[in-house]
């Protein structure tokens, strides 16, 4: 098979996904979407109610600002992969579950591997918890820049808890500008 071709089946294979009960009332899967030789590779927690209709990640109010944040480094969507931890919508937007992370785990495991991206921008708690470990808390390793198992991670809030707490905007933005310093560094 060709490099693309094994991208196309490991995306069919997510759409089709039945391994646990989010897969039930999904309208679509959301698999993530951007450039396919990504520097930054953005994870999340899962879809959304907007992302589950259209089967695209963050295009609702935390995906705008998001759009916004990229656009604060000199950066598209288009640039950038952004994919979630699970790829189904969880109900009334509640955080994944263990067993519903564990599920998805192998295709987002397989996706990093086949973008291969310098880095990882983490976004919040549950994403942080299923790439890295739930030993970490975002509020204490946000803004970090942490190399693990031989992967490059920057944990951050996600963009919906600055939605509804202002003050976290300020942190994102800062946190942001350290991801775009160290693009940056590592292109030299």
């Amino acid at each position: 098979m060709t490099r693309e071709e094994v991208w196309q089946t490991l995306l069919q294979k997510i759409v089709s996904c039945n391994e646990c009960d989010l897969s039930r009332n999904r309208t679509n899967a959301v698999p993530g979407e951007g450039s396919l030789e990504p520097e930054l590779m953005l994870v999340g927690e899962g879809p959304g109610a907007n992302e589950d209709l259209q089967g695209r990640p963050f295009v609702g109010e935390a995906g705008k600002l998001l759009d916004r944040l990229l656009v604060t480094i000199h950066l598209t969507r288009q640039e950038v992969f952004i994919g979630n931890t699970v790829k189904c919508r969880p109900p009334n937007n509640r955080a994944p579950t263990a067993q519903e992370l564990e599920c998805c785990k192998p295709y987002l495991i397989a996706q990093i591997a086949w973008l291969q991206p310098k880095i990882i921008c983490v976004l919040g708690n549950s994403a942080l918890s299923s790439l890295i470990g739930p030993q970490f808390s975002v509020s204490k390793v946000r803004g970090q820049i942490l190399f693990i198992d031989g992967m490059y991670y920057m944990p951050t809030y996600h963009p919906a808890a600055a939605l509804y707490r202002r003050e976290i905007l300020s942190v994102l933005e800062s946190d942001f500008k350290i991801l775009q310093k160290w693009l940056k560094e590592k292109k030299i």
